[in-house]
């Protein structure tokens, strides 16, 4: 690269920069609520092309990268009561907890554990975590149309104050509603998921994509996920996001 081409490119880091943190401010913007319920229906296909079938019914509250979230599996018989207690902290990785009834006891999740598999789906444990906008570096990379739909192409690094697995996550963020259309997560620069989100439809006035699709890049499996009765901004009660409560519940 000559210096003249290389100016030119150092000038312009600041503002692609910027651009990018407005551009992913603006989605989770558009995509805030108060509240939201819904049941998953997952689909996990292995590498060797077997398929299980789960469900899960999840609540959450409170406002983006400040939330607490519940995630409770229902089906088949050997998860069912095995939930997901989610803290989201704006500052810093979100604290979990997870109870299991075979054992009656619930565990704390460590830092090192977050990059390990959520109970036989291609999520790891921090993919069910929220990221908070300011807890990423921003950078807008081009465009590219996912899906037929035009999209902005932006790398995110993770800031020194975020422990995490992923040492770069690329998003596609789509031009006319700003939904999230697709993620690569990469460790050392290989990419080991991607997720994908489709069947993107207005509820209740915000723009969801109603199917997630996760690949594990290494594992060569994938999990399907549903969104069935979504409701945005319902009443929920702080009590019932607490550890007592996963208890309290089965």
């Amino acid at each position: 690269m000559n210096n003249a081409i290389w100016l030119c490119a150092a000038l312009a880091w600041p503002v692609l920069a910027q651009d990018a943190r407005q551009i992913v401010e603006e989605s989770q913007r558009r995509g805030k609520a108060n509240s939201q319920r819904y049941e998953g229906v997952l689909e996990v296909t292995g590498a060797d092309s077997k398929v299980t079938r789960k469900s899960w019914q999840s609540r959450r509250l409170g406002a983006y990268g400040n939330s607490k979230a519940v995630i409770h599996f229902t089906a088949p018989a050997e998860v069912k009561g095995v939930a997901l207690l989610v803290v989201n902290h704006p500052d810093r990785s979100s604290d979990q907890w997870m109870w299991t009834p075979a054992i009656g006891r619930d565990r704390r999740i460590a830092l090192q554990d977050r990059s390990t598999r959520f109970f036989g789906t291609d999520f790891s444990f921090e993919d069910l975590e929220e990221r908070d906008v300011d807890q990423y570096e921003y950078r807008l990379t081009g465009e590219e149309a996912i899906e037929l739909a035009p999209c902005w192409r932006i790398e995110a690094r993770p800031k020194q104050s975020k422990t995490s697995q992923y040492t770069l996550s690329r998003m596609w963020i789509r031009k006319d509603n700003y939904v999230p259309a697709q993620y690569e997560n990469f460790v050392k620069d290989q990419p080991v998921r991607r997720l994908q989100q489709r069947d993107i439809q207005n509820v209740q006035g915000i723009w969801t994509a109603r199917t997630l699709e996760i690949t594990d890049l290494r594992r060569k499996s994938r999990t399907v996920l549903r969104l069935e009765k979504l409701e945005y901004n319902i009443p929920l009660k702080e009590d019932d996001f607490t550890v007592q409560a996963l208890r309290r519940d089965q």
